[in-house]
């Protein structure tokens, strides 16, 4: 079972640490349905190099968007050895025509109906050139193979996935294609989720789902019985969620100390254009700080480029970023993905400029623009991350907490993040990047308050 390399994970102008967070848990996921008696090698390319001089009776390629070539690539050269090739995963779903000449047999869709079935024809010698998936329903999933993860090689190997999907359609989302043609939102039971993060070591979890917060049923009875276990996990919802009802505090109370947010643009125009009707008539300051008031801090996510954008975008995003005191910001230039109905738009508009699939990868211009030229949107991007990132406004957003430590907190997660890259290369070469984990652990623990008074005090005396 091979994830190979994203493409930008390759160039020199990205940052390893981003790529070395989290195993591949989908083909972990996967691996799970094969027999006790199958010799399984499951191998990422961001942490390790591909063995690729074997000949194993099947190889599972999982394909992005930005790794399809590459994935091509060794499905080619498999496939020339005489190696049964599968390929799965959003791009294939998305391109099934694209994808079906370099495989043997391709998943289209979730596989947790289809790839029993091919396992069972493999054995039969009866397979099929394509599975469609039909079935939605991860209430009886066996557990995930962990033990085929390398844990010392990731920051964060504690990802878990309790849900499928997203309950919302925005225009812009890859995983609309991925799930067409059936339910687009669906959990796991309770218990089961409850029993695997349960034979998780450590503290730490990250969630991976789409919308954490997605169905409150469900969300509810897992942080209850998550209570107790003394963890501390991250994980994404949305603005509707945080705002709706008292989840977000049981979150909280559960554990919850880091939420990523899709807040994606502060223009109405844009949001009605996205179809991302839940953040529409939603007071982003409230969500905030409701979160901030539980101690829980927000990577806010942005998309630059939406046709309403002018040439103060990045600056208006950033300011506004940094003046609300978010922790970390992730910018995005708007990437037609096939598959989505911005895509399918842009495609009818004639504005797509190529199928590069290596440069759709959120970083690069690669549609006709509209109030923005190309070139301004490229510089805007990068200068946004420089600015946001920069020591001064890291400062700035850790002054908007009203607590001392909760801001010398975001201080350091921040700051840690981005501006200590020798030393995240560094524990990367050495494999030794899990040993940051207790440090993580530590940031993200909750913050005793007690009778602190920090009026007039600056949590940062030596640069203040």
């Amino acid at each position: 079972m091979i994830l190979p390399a994203l493409m930008e994970a390759k160039s020199p102008y990205w940052r390893p640490i981003k790529y070395s967070l989290f195993p591949p848990l989908g083909l972990a996921t996967l691996a799970a349905y094969c027999s006790p008696d199958d010799e399984i090698d499951l191998q990422d390319e961001h942490v390790e190099q591909l063995t690729t001089y074997d000949r194993p009776d099947i190889v599972v390629i999982q394909v992005y968007i930005t790794n399809a070539f590459r994935a091509y690539l060794l499905a080619d050269h498999y496939r020339k050895k005489g190696v049964y090739v599968c390929l799965g995963g959003l791009h294939v779903s998305s391109v099934p025509d694209e994808a079906l000449p370099h495989a043997d047999s391709i998943f289209i869709g979730p596989g947790e109906d289809i790839f029993p079935q091919f396992l069972s024809d493999f054995k039969r010698k009866t397979t099929r050139r394509i599975y469609q998936n039909t079935e939605r329903d991860i209430k009886n999933i066996p557990p995930v193979r962990r033990d085929l993860i390398k844990r010392n090689l990731y920051l964060v190997p504690n990802s878990i996935v309790v849900s499928r999907g997203c309950p919302h359609h925005c225009d812009f989302c890859y995983k609309d294609a991925f799930f067409e043609g059936g339910k687009s939102f669906y959990t796991q039971r309770v218990d089961a989720a409850l029993r695997e993060i349960d034979r998780l070591p450590g503290r730490h979890l990250y969630f991976l789902d789409d919308h954490l917060l997605g169905n409150s049923k469900f969300a509810t009875a897992l942080f209850e019985g998550m209570k107790g276990m003394n963890r501390v996990f991250q994980g994404a919802s949305t603005i509707d969620a945080v705002l709706r009802s008292d989840l977000i505090e049981k979150a909280a109370e559960a554990g919850l100390r880091s939420m990523f947010m899709g807040f994606e643009t502060l223009s109405d125009d844009n949001l009605l254009q996205s179809n991302k009707k839940q953040n529409i008539g939603k007071n982003y300051e409230d969500a905030i700080s409701r979160l901030h008031s539980l101690g829980i801090m927000i990577n806010g996510s942005f998309v630059f480029g939406l046709d309403d954008d002018d040439k103060d975008v990045f600056k208006r995003t950033v300011d506004w970023g940094v003046r609300n005191g978010l922790t970390t910001s992730t910018y995005h230039i708007l990437t037609p993905y096939p598959g989505t109905r911005l895509y399918q738009a842009m495609k009818q508009q004639g504005r797509i400029l190529h199928e590069d699939w290596d440069l759709y990868d959120t970083r690069h211009v690669v549609y006709k623009t509209k109030g923005l030229s190309a070139e301004e949107l490229q510089l805007g991007y990068d200068w946004a991350y420089r600015s946001f990132y920069s020591w001064s406004n890291i400062r700035k957003a850790s002054w908007q907490h009203d607590k001392l430590k909760h801001a010398v907190k975001h201080f350091a997660y921040a700051g840690g993040w981005k501006k200590f890259e020798p030393l995240w290369n560094f524990m990367i070469k050495t494999k030794g990047l899990n040993k940051m984990l207790p440090l993580l652990e530590a940031i993200l623990s909750k913050v005793d308050i007690g009778n602190e008074q920090d009026a007039g005090r600056s949590p940062f005396p030596a640069i203040a």
